[in-house]
């Protein structure tokens, strides 16, 4: 376990009740939107003061929005994207597809890294899109990792790998920014082939970034290939992710550590962010090619990484930035808002068990259409953590998974700051070493240890802030408290925040557990209170995003009920609260990335991340056959799904 500090768990606190009547406030920030039907870029914004009240935390009232009437997808374990009846599905783009125009045709057994830079890359993670035209997008989709097991025939581990294999690996990490068009007016999207495609680009761990904000130029990001500490090379890791309101991407480099080696025992990162201290047999060996992956060599370098970083998808020649005013950490989302004075905020969560929820503030407000202004917002804030405290008595807080007296998993929080520019707020560590090293700054100011916090997403209607946590098997009875309520807890849970007044802004917030996973017939699992013999089994959240309606979409991550991953929607409010459905599952293997429903709620995209990584598996017996079927070898792919007669997807 990374995270060794001696953190209270807050089992045993017992806070003062946080009054919540009247605290709900309509946002500066309304639904995201991007113009001719498609969602996820730039938001449109309502007037800050317009206001809704609210009885209670998640109970805005039954306004009869959502209208989800799809038969829920059974669980499974078939080879197959399953989407409910009625629907139907394509992919988009997978791993090989020529991303450049000058990309070969994909050729499984004839695999080059030049080649590999020009197409799509390997594991594919958050999706996003950008509108240009009618029926056009840029689509931006993060490549987290590679597997080479599946990757390359006969695949041993790094230190037997060719230089060739290695160099593929690099290559096929980072993102992609494809052309996307609909298909005759229908929910379809497909790869655009033919034309300029003047905007799509392929940003992989070798491609040149800066550095920008607070910690720029610290002792700590420099190397002796950058003496200044200001030009870093590559993204690595890039899990989940969002956008900012001038329409550019925020990637987030998530598990960066496993691609270092001979880390130093005295090293901040051994202890914080596992780096290996020697050479591991599973280890890609990045250092055969590049030798700034060696730290006994390089110690800085991995300090490089851990970064949000912003890119253009409208600029091919822009040089991406890592932006170091968001700290460092095991990244998952990077998900914006605006505060009610009209400031840039910024949710992001640290992927690993005990870790931690973080948000930033920006100091100047946001300027619709003054670019040059709005591109400095995220160099200038304040960056906190979250600390969670239960109202109820630590003895009904026991992890049998039963509900306390006021029969609701919630309480309070605050947001503790760690550092504003170059003021420290954490005794003992500069503004830099805060920055650098954000989980160590964490830590010291007593932010509460969370079950993976993944992904974190603002609801457009009712302004709650949802965070998926994705599950935490080493968490043990004694451990338990309310924001955490389940030992051993493999299945996971969602966390519900609401802002004081629902401004991004604030410092204080109300909170609450709406669904605790697992089998509906465990009596550990929770669903809002709604009946759970009518529910879909749901394991291990991971990525969340909403529809124009307010409705939470949860795909998930490892699956602990024996069945493949999929694609879940839940109410937050009215008389379906806690109803989950199942909307799809992926393929044998597969994680269930993104996900995106589009503005119009016409389509919902998927990232099919790693089909066929199971046990065993290999390129001479893969596990899957998706999504090329016969006996071809799996490949990570974003799919599309669509009503079939053209209504809105969950109808």
């Amino acid at each position: 376990m990374a995270n060794t500090s001696d953190n209270t768990y807050f089992g045993d606190v017992v806070a003062q009740a946080m009054s919540r009547r009247g605290v709900l406030r309509a946002g500066a920030l309304g639904a995201l939107v991007v113009g001719t039907g498609v969602a996820g870029a730039v938001p449109a914004f309502a007037d800050p003061g317009a206001e809704q009240g609210a009885e209670a935390l998640g109970k805005h009232g039954d306004h009869g929005r959502g209208g989800l009437t799809f038969k829920p997808v059974a669980p499974n374990t078939d080879d197959a994207l399953t989407i409910p009846e009625g629907y139907s599905s394509s992919v988009v783009v997978g791993w090989g597809d020529p991303v450049l125009p000058d990309a070969p045709a994909f050729d499984f057994d004839n695999q080059s890294a030049e080649a590999q830079s020009k197409q799509f890359g390997y594991n594919c993670d958050f999706v996003t899109l950008f509108p240009m035209g009618h029926n056009r997008a840029l689509m931006w989709v993060n490549h987290e990792y590679s597997d080479e097991r599946l990757m390359f025939r006969g695949y041993t581990g790094g230190a037997a790998a060719t230089e060739e294999q290695i160099k593929i690996g690099l290559a096929a990490h980072g993102g992609s920014v494809v052309e996307v068009e609909r298909v005759r007016g229908t929910g379809q999207w497909k790869l655009v082939t033919s034309g300029r495609r003047r905007y799509n680009r392929r940003v992989t761990a070798q491609t040149p970034m800066r550095f920008s904000g607070p910690a720029t130029g610290s002792d700590l990001l420099k190397t002796a290939a950058d003496a200044k500490g200001e030009n870093p090379i590559g993204m690595l890791n890039n899990c989940a992710g969002g956008t900012t309101p001038w329409g550019t991407v925020l990637t987030a480099e998530e598990n960066f550590d496993q691609y270092f080696v001979n880390g130093s025992k005295t090293d901040p990162n051994v202890a914080r962010y596992t780096i290996p201290t020697g050479v591991s047999s599973s280890s890609r060996r990045f250092d055969r090619v590049e030798e700034r992956f060696d730290l006994a060599k390089h110690p800085n370098e991995a300090n490089r990484f851990g970064w949000i970083v912003e890119i253009d998808p409208f600029d091919p020649d822009s040089t991406p930035i890592k932006r170091t005013a968001l700290g460092r950490f095991k990244h998952e989302a990077a998900n914006t808002t605006l505060t009610r004075d009209g400031r840039l905020a910024v949710y992001m969560g640290d992927d690993s068990r005990f870790e931690y929820i973080y948000k930033f503030v920006s100091d100047k407000r946001y300027i619709p259409g003054y670019d040059r202004h709005n591109r400095t917002l995220l160099d200038e804030g304040t960056l906190y953590v979250a600390k969670f405290t239960g109202d109820s008595p630590a003895s009904e807080i026991d992890g049998s998974g039963k509900l306390p007296s006021d029969q609701a998993f919630d309480g309070s929080g605050q947001w503790i700051p760690l550092v504003s520019g170059s003021k420290s707020f954490v005794d003992g560590m500069s503004a830099a070493e805060v920055l650098v090293f954000t989980r160590v700054a964490a830590d010291k100011v007593g932010a509460t240890k969370m079950d993976r916090p993944e992904d974190i997403e603002r609801n457009p209607v009712t302004k709650g802030v949802y965070v998926a946590l994705t599950n935490n098997s080493n968490r043990t009875a004694a451990q338990v408290d309310e924001a955490n309520p389940r030992p051993s807890n493999k299945h996971g849970h969602v966390l519900e925040i609401v802002e004081r007044r629902d401004d991004a802004g604030a410092t204080t917030f109300a909170w609450s557990i709406p669904l605790v996973c697992g089998d509906p017939n465990d009596p550990a699992t929770y669903f809002a209170g709604f009946d759970k013999t009518r529910v879909s089994p749901i394991s291990c959240p991971d990525n969340v995003a909403f529809d124009r309606d307010g409705n939470l979409w949860i795909s998930t991550d490892g699956n602990a009920l024996k069945a493949n991953d999929g694609l879940f929607v839940m109410p937050v409010q009215g008389r379906e609260r806690g109803y989950v459905r199942q909307f799809l599952t992926v393929p044998v293997g597969a994680e269930t990335c993104g996900p995106l429903v589009t503005e119009d709620q016409r389509s919902v995209f998927v990232a099919v991340q790693h089909p066929g990584e199971v046990d065993g598996a290999s390129p001479e017996s893969p596990a899957s056959h998706w999504p090329d079927g016969g006996s071809s070898q799996p490949r990570p792919s974003v799919a599309v799904a669509w009503h079939s007669r053209g209504k809105k997807i969950g109808s």
